[in-house]
């Protein structure tokens, strides 16, 4: 059976309060629809012939349309085929759930994810066993690292079309997992935050004198968000056994004082009372009372006395592409060497 790889761009990312209280972006439909386009191009480059994408209402379709019709109208040929998932669209994070859903279902060989911290989330809550490879293009980028989407795509058309062994290709990711009273289980693939406001309301993260206890699975000096505040303390690497918790105060009355780039252009003084390591399968009881629950930084879930709250750390609990891996081993075994013609050939 031929290789497919899915595509889930949804436009709805980015689109925060993190755009108005800090100098957070937002990647225009235009440039998404381009980066799409960058990253077919190199699938089929690297044979891959088919590709199944999550249908949206934001423009992203159109424009990627447009460019596969110009560069058949110069006889290029240089794009895979693409079918569209047959789903509803709500124009929510719930599009990137089911999408990646009915892709695992499919039995995609992955699923390339144009998107931010949360959207990385939704996908990952339903993409099972199928490995997931992320471009940055939501407004916090601590999960998926910055890299130009051709790369991610080559590594992605390599993999899927079976030239790089899995111990090479796949890297293992730790999450968060979440229980609030008698809700189900929620996720988290970076932190888990803890505030005072006892409401969800703006849902993005920005006021730092509301910060209580903190929670994540790696914790990165070179990141924003949650995270950067455990790594500007003791770094935790993506791929070091557990993760970290730390307990926060107000900055008017905590031990130390950190600045830490809580969003883009967004750095504040955080209130630093005590950290620890948080081994994995270990069930951690928070200390706050009443307040709301932020996943991967944005408020999901309000909580009171009467809730009693788990946060566990997953070991093994989905896969990524390693996409630097992948290259470093195509270029090892020199599966470029030939021309893209001749590549697409011998991946057949």
């Amino acid at each position: 059976m031929r290789p497919v790889v899915g595509i889930i761009a949804n436009p709805v990312s980015a689109r925060d309060l993190r755009r108005v209280v800090a100098s957070a972006g937002s990647l225009q439909i235009a440039d998404r629809a381009n980066i799409v386009l960058r990253v077919l191009a190199a699938l089929a480059a690297c044979g891959v012939d088919g590709v199944l994408m999550m249908p949206e209402h934001g423009g992203i379709r159109g424009h990627v349309m447009r460019g596969i019709e110009r560069s058949r109208n110069l006889h290029e040929h240089r794009f895979p085929e693409i079918a569209y998932l047959d789903m509803p669209v709500t124009g929510t994070a719930a599009d990137s759930t089911r999408a990646a859903e009915l892709m695992r279902r499919a039995r995609v060989a992955a699923i390339v994810v144009l998107g931010g911290d949360g959207t990385h989330r939704a996908v990952v809550r339903e993409c099972g066993e199928v490995p997931i490879v992320g471009i940055s293009t939501g407004t916090n980028n601590a999960f998926p690292e910055h890299r130009e989407p051709t790369v991610t795509g080559l590594a992605a058309g390599l993999v899927a079309s079976g030239r790089v062994p899995a111990k090479v290709a796949f890297a293992s990711n730790k999450r968060l997992e979440v229980v609030v009273g008698k809700r189900p289980p929620e996720i988290a693939l970076v932190d888990v935050a803890l505030v005072t406001d006892g409401f969800v309301g703006a849902r993005a993260l920005w006021r730092a004198d509301t910060f209580r206890e903190l929670f994540v699975t790696f914790a990165d000096p070179n990141v924003i968000g949650m995270a950067a505040i455990a790594g500007l303390i003791e770094p935790v690497g993506r791929d070091e056994s557990g993760g970290m918790m730390v307990s926060l105060a107000p900055a008017a009355t905590a031990k130390t004082v950190l600045q830490a780039p809580i969003a883009p252009g967004l750095i504040a003084p955080i209130g630093i009372e005590d950290w620890r390591r948080m081994p994995a399968g270990v069930a951690f009881q928070p200390r706050l009372k009443a307040g709301s629950v932020a996943l991967d930084g944005e408020r999901e879930i309000h909580f009171n006395e009467s809730d009693q709250i788990s946060v566990t750390l997953l070991a093994d609990a989905f896969r990524t592409l390693n996409v630097p891996a992948v290259m470093h081993f195509a270029a090892r075994n020199g599966l470029f060497q030939a021309g893209a013609a001749q590549i697409a050939t011998a991946f057949a």
